[in-house]
């Protein structure tokens, strides 16, 4: 997630070209070549990328070459120590030639480079090289006081591994309107800040009224959130914010059923519910924790139990209810939910089920300036006091504790000085806006929820038409039979084509409270141009992931994997997806692990199968 905590991560200053690279002296005996550059075009404002070179050039230039060295005068070779990022120099270099800079247009290849080569990506200060070298060849490393760094490209197996290493699927055979869903995460952050949930209560006839020949129903959760400044807080949401709700929702029901005329809780009862566990659950992680640390007057106790209120997290949760087939999301912060229906056409619409909450949004900017009169700096750059950037979310203490407390805290514990412009705090809540959605299982609705490292890249509308994509494809070439949980694909389709993206209204996103891609605006990438995707993964979460880190560009893919924290952050955020698919499937009451589509199956996580979680 980007955070103005870490600024720098954020804002990506790329330099003016450099005229003393006109040559390379390269420390191995075989002539090499560099391709390619980006960011070798001066850009009038930081944040923005040139549009002068498309997302697929800009990227596409890191996975082209496997060499890279730079000469300083007297430069000396680097034994396999000085390769950083665990490069390992496979033999020392000892002859030297050059290699004059070569800026061949995008996209031509030297034909002068060997059919056999090894890949490499080199980082520069916010530039991206690439060379080429015979693959027998070693990689060596010189040292400068540029900042480069060398890093062995991923091949485009590797990057398939990657992409699919904590891919999860699982069909849900329980007759209860949900059929499928499936899950992937890519880090950035080292550890991931990313977080997930998934999980299934089945409500007995005395909770919820289950109706004629039914002796119980289901309620159905699914969460993502996105940790900032740490992953302590988003851990702990997915340990506890299920159950918080859920026990609030279990009141709300049993008290709808002492009234015999109600069948199921008032819209708003239910609202309130899920709300009132929201605002539990943070309340204990950000002032609960207060008390129990001025109480144990112990630092070990303070770092414990402090962590998850001095990071943050956005969080957002769907909450299925099987008997009424209402479909509530709630959300805190900026990540998003997009419902895909099918149209009358045959294409797919996509209807956003939540709003983008941050300091730059219209209705929260209102708000905050409403609560808090006269503070002009209440948001200011589009940040709650210049600083984070969501306006909604779990932790981030600083926002909430008041001057004294935090004071308190940092003289006998540890803590950050509070921000010149606190004076009436909280300025951030976790209280989630819900939104309410009538599904229709039989027409095969699904819901896709995803972190902002997803939004940054994708509109919603190119979302939800690979969804679309991937589900022609699939109907396409899984085999019809009357039974089983392959037949939902088979009784929805006729063979299309998949592209362009089988969508109506196909635009650039323009929803109102929500951002657009900023990516695709800080490289140039054009949106509608559906070409650049493809179809090669049976995880419909995966199969978004890349798409959003390159589609049909294998050598964007490859350069966006291979880049290492904290490097990665300038060019792509954490990515948790979560794709469900509802409609009427097999009824054995059992729910199971896909594993076509999952990471035990495909063998990509080195066989120790899909992650436990706590």
């Amino acid at each position: 997630m980007r955070r103005a905590i870490i600024q720098n991560l954020r804002t990506f200053r790329r330099p003016t070209p450099r005229k003393a690279l006109k040559s390379l002296r390269i420390t191995n005996s075989q002539h090499a070549s560099l391709q390619r550059s980006i960011g070798s075009q001066p850009s009038p404002q930081p944040m923005r990328w040139s549009r002068r070179i498309s997302v697929p050039a800009a990227l596409g230039v890191a996975a082209a070459g496997s060499y890279y060295a730079y000469q300083r005068s007297g430069a000396q070779s680097v034994g396999p120590d000085g390769v950083l990022n665990g490069v390992q120099s496979r033999g020392a270099a000892t002859a030297t030639a050059y290699a004059s800079v070569e800026h061949s247009p995008i996209g031509v290849h030297n034909t002068e480079v060997p059919e056999a080569v090894r890949k490499a990506l080199i980082v520069e200060q916010g530039q991206l090289f690439t060379a080429s070298i015979p693959a027998d060849q070693p990689i060596s490393k010189e040292t400068d006081n540029s900042g480069r760094k060398v890093l062995e490209m991923l091949t485009p197996e590797q990057a398939n591994a990657k992409l699919r290493t904590n891919e999860e699927s699982y069909l849900v055979g329980r007759g209860e309107g949900v059929v499928r869903y499936d899950v992937v995460q890519i880090p950035s952050n080292d550890p991931i800040e990313d977080d997930h949930v998934e999980k299934i209560v089945e409500v007995p006839d005395t909770t919820a009224a289950a109706g004629e020949g039914k002796t119980r129903s289901d309620w159905m959760f699914w969460g993502v959130f996105d940790g900032h400044a740490g992953w302590t807080t988003s851990a702990k949401l997915r340990q506890t914010l299920v159950s918080y709700v859920a026990r609030e929702l279990n009141a709300t029901y049993k008290s709808a059923l002492q009234d015999p005329a109600l069948t199921f809780p008032a819209a708003e009862a239910v609202d309130a519910a899920i709300k009132k566990g929201f605002v539990k659950l943070d309340h204990e992680i950000t002032h609960d924790s207060v008390q129990k640390v001025l109480k144990s007057q112990s630092k070990v106790v303070a770092a414990e139990i402090l962590a998850p209120a001095l990071s943050g997290s956005c969080a957002l949760l769907s909450f299925y209810d099987s008997r009424s087939k209402e479909l509530r999301v709630a959300c805190t912060g900026d990540s998003r939910a997009v419902l895909g229906r099918r149209a009358g056409s045959g294409k797919w619409t996509a209807t956003a089920l939540s709003v983008d909450q941050t300091g730059g949004t219209p209705s929260e900017d209102a708000r905050l300036r409403a609560e808090h009169p006269g503070e002009q700096y209440v948001t200011m750059n589009g940040r709650i006091l210049g600083g984070l950037e969501p306006s909604r979310a779990f932790g981030d203490a600083v926002y909430k504790w008041s001057k004294e407390t935090q004071d308190k805290l940092k003289s006998s514990y540890f803590g950050r000085t509070p921000s010149k412009y606190l004076k009436t705090p909280p300025y951030v809540t976790a209280e989630p806006v819900i939104t309410t959605t009538k599904v229709d299982p039989a027409s095969g609705d699904f819901v896709v929820m995803a972190t902002d490292g997803l939004w940054e890249m994708l509109t919603n509308e190119e979302v939800v038409g690979l969804v679309g994509q991937w589900l022609e494809k699939q109907a396409t070439t899984t085999k019809a039979t009357t039974t089983g949980n392959s037949s939902w694909l088979q009784s929805w389709f006729s063979t299309q084509k998949t592209n362009p993206l089988p969508i109506e209204h196909h635009d650039e996103g323009s929803t109102a409270g929500q951002r657009a891609p900023i990516r695709q605006q800080q490289w140039g990438v054009p949106t509608g141009q559906d070409e650049r995707f493809v179809v090669e993964d049976k995880n419909a979460a995966t199969h978004l992931v890349r798409n959003a880190l390159g589609g049909k560009d294998s050598d964007m893919l490859s350069a966006l994997l291979t880049l290492p924290a904290p490097y990665s952050r300038r060019y792509r955020d954490d990515l948790t997806v979560q794709v469900i698919f509802f409609g009427d499937g097999e009824h054995n009451g059992k729910v199971e692990l896909n594993k076509e589509a999952s990471a035990t199956a495909n063998g990509t996580n080195g066989g120790n199968g899909v992650k436990a979680k706590l």
